[in-house]
């Protein structure tokens, strides 16, 4: 495991997403029941996953409205078998840190 510290623990705000760059990745860290963290591009047509609108554990691209589960990465609509990748997320007394 290599845990690299993203953001402060205040930077993302509750029921909200925000996109990270970590060794030259993506990654969106969704702060929603706790941090969860997918990669940041949908895999349709390369969208921006963070800003999208969150509903419970469902996160919607803003660019063509697919949706995923922010907890397990998976496609809730069209295409059952695609899976974006998560990483482990701590909220540490320094800040957030991701797994990667």
């Amino acid at each position: 495991m290599v845990w690299k510290k993203v953001a402060k623990k205040d930077s993302i705000a509750s029921g909200k997403g925000r996109e990270f760059t970590v060794d030259d990745k993506k990654i969106a860290i969704f702060n929603q029941n706790g941090y969860h963290a997918i990669d940041g591009i949908c895999v349709h047509q390369d969208g921006h996953i963070a800003p999208g609108k969150l509903d419970g554990d469902i996160v919607e691209c803003p660019l063509h409205l697919w949706h995923y589960n922010i907890k397990t990465g998976e496609l809730i609509d069209y295409l059952k078998d695609v899976k974006m990748q998560t990483y482990k997320v701590e909220a540490r007394q320094d800040g957030i840190y991701i797994d990667i």
